[in-house]
């Protein structure tokens, strides 16, 4: 199996360059040595796109495990097993097929022997629950399968996939690598050992729920990712986006914890932040924002070079708007389709925008061949992907450097109402200080 694995390199460059175009991905963390065996643990909240951001993590292809009916479809599992991928045999899928799950635990352990690095989703399903679901004892049972084969222990790396828009294209999606799980003294026991798939299930799930955003309803996703950003805005994070999001996590339980203990506390809390983000909206900005006041010589030096940027982009900008306006469409009828769960939208909008663009542009190739002749057909195919990357581009850069003007233009009518939000925002950084300490879960 290892050997037909031969579209494996060519599927991890297209895994990097989707994520990168269908999110502002942003990666966070140590990556392992690129060659040795490892595994890779990670949540599964997107479906067929967390293997693409996995594989983003991981700096180095990989064979991931994966449902035993998609290697039933004609096309697909033709794909999946070119890719190496290995069938996982789940109950809810044929409870009569279980016993195949032998040869996919060898197959996995004999990808780990051979050097390779394989990736498994523990939790077993995609889902848009707010937290993990329980893991199943695959990943263990992998591990201790194949440690002794390997000469001894490997690393076991968590990768927590944090969308809280994951539908949603070119919207912020963070994958945080975690530290290699501590299990050597799991490695003399064997598979047979219950205790120690247990307990190695245990640690790799506590390792998970370090670098993922557990909730306990999604309306704390929001009030979390605030309190993170007010808090940060007077006490910085010196650990980067890993210690902004342990943050949030912590504050998420904070959220749990007066729940639990003190709802009237937790109404006020919420009344308070509720409050200032209304102000923040009403000005257009973020808690951060408050603390940038250009001066007017420094607004007026960085306003000419952004509009000399778009005098050049805007133009380009608007052609490929106009270009791609209907293949946009269509990708965003059919990812939004009502019968769609969350957990999939974003993969039926990559799969489906490829074959819609790539039928585009070959449809308006021809039509520029036939009207304008031959010559031009080829022009047309190289040009138009780079026109869609121009537009996306500046599209983006527009919509910041506007919301920057809008800001800078408030903040300069309105200085006594910056002034009251910054105290504001320190006296809730104080309040939250002393609930992340006192009231986590």
């Amino acid at each position: 199996m290892i050997s037909r694995a031969w579209l494996l390199p060519v599927i991890y460059r297209l895994s990097r360059w989707s994520v990168g175009i269908f999110y502002h991905a942003s990666i966070d963390g140590e990556r392992p040595a690129a060659t040795g065996p490892v595994l890779f643990v990670a949540n599964h909240p997107n479906s067929g796109f967390d293997p693409a951001f996995v594989a983003s993590c991981a700096g180095r292809p990989v064979r991931f495990l994966a449902k035993a009916p998609l290697f039933g479809q004609p096309v697909l599992g033709r794909l999946l097993r070119a890719c190496g991928a290995i069938p996982v045999y789940r109950r809810q899928d044929d409870p009569g097929l279980m016993d195949r799950n032998v040869g996919m635990l060898a197959a996995a352990q004999e990808a780990l022997v051979a050097g390779d690095a394989v990736g498994i989703f523990p939790e077993g399903i995609s889902h848009s629950d707010p937290s993990l679901a329980p893991l199943r004892t695959g990943a263990a049972r992998i591990a201790l399968g194949a440690v002794q084969a390997c000469g001894g222990g490997f690393p076991i790396v968590p990768v927590g996939l944090v969308l809280q828009q994951k539908e949603r294209f070119r919207s912020r999606a963070l994958a945080l690598i975690g530290a290699p799980l501590g299990w050597t003294d799991l490695t003399e026991k064997g598979i047979e050992d219950a205790y120690a798939v247990r307990e190695l299930t245990a640690r790799i799930e506590n390792a998970l729920r370090q670098v993922t955003l557990n909730l306990e309803r999604w309306e704390d996703a929001a009030v979390a990712s605030l309190a993170e950003a007010v808090y940060s805005s007077e006490f910085p994070a010196s650990g980067g986006r890993s210690e902004r999001h342990r943050r949030e996590a912590a504050f998420a339980d904070v959220l749990v914890g007066l729940r639990r203990t003190d709802p009237r506390r937790l109404k006020d809390l919420l009344s308070s932040l509720r409050q200032f983000e209304e102000f923040l909206s009403a000005l257009n900005t973020g808690p951060s924002d408050l603390d940038r006041q250009a001066r007017p010589r420094t607004a007026l030096a960085w306003s000419a070079r952004q509009l000399a940027l778009l005098l050049v982009g805007a133009p380009l900008a608007l052609l490929g708007h106009l270009a791609f306006f209907v293949p946009y469409q269509v990708t965003d009828r059919i990812g939004s389709a009502d019968h769609l769960e969350r957990n999939v939208r974003s993969t039926y909008k990559l799969l489906a925008g490829a074959a819609v663009y790539a039928t585009w542009i070959a449809l308006l190739a021809t039509a520029a061949a036939i009207l304008l002749g031959p010559w031009l057909a080829p022009l047309v195919l190289v040009a138009l992907p780079v026109l869609g990357f121009v537009t996306l581009v500046v599209r983006e850069r527009w919509r910041e450097d506007r919301t920057r003007v809008q800001r800078y233009l408030r903040f300069r009518r309105k200085g006594d109402a910056r002034g009251a939000l910054l105290i504001m925002r320190l006296e809730l950084a104080q309040r939250l200080e002393t609930l992340r300490f006192t009231h986590t879960g």
